[in-house]
């Protein structure tokens, strides 16, 4: 699928380099799982958002084909804190075990 000039450069600056996306679904004949997250690298002239995966896999993403969600930068911080707190809790955890025994 070919966009127009007009349509591409709404998708650039819709998916700049570094967004952050996640996949629902992709038409492909190897798709990215459901669910993986992404870094978009940039978007080409066809309107295909370049990006780089979490598991290190690098595929074109098709608008209006893939079923993709943009991740909102705020929402992954909150995401990496609360893995961060999680940690602390489980250190905590283990701490106090050996100290009672």
């Amino acid at each position: 699928m070919i966009y127009d000039k007009n349509k591409v450069e709404l998708l650039r600056q819709r998916y700049p380099e570094g967004t952050r996306i996640c996949v629902d679904s992709m038409d492909d004949y190897c798709p990215i799982e459901r669910g993986t997250c992404g870094t978009v690298q940039f978007v080409d002239d066809a309107g295909t958002l370049h990006c780089k995966f979490d598991n290190r896999r690098t595929l074109g993403v098709i608008p209006d084909v893939d079923q993709f969600d943009k991740i909102d930068p705020e929402q992954t911080q909150t995401d990496e804190q609360t893995e961060e707190i999680t940690e602390t809790e489980d250190i905590e955890e283990s701490e106090e075990m050996n100290m009672s025994m």
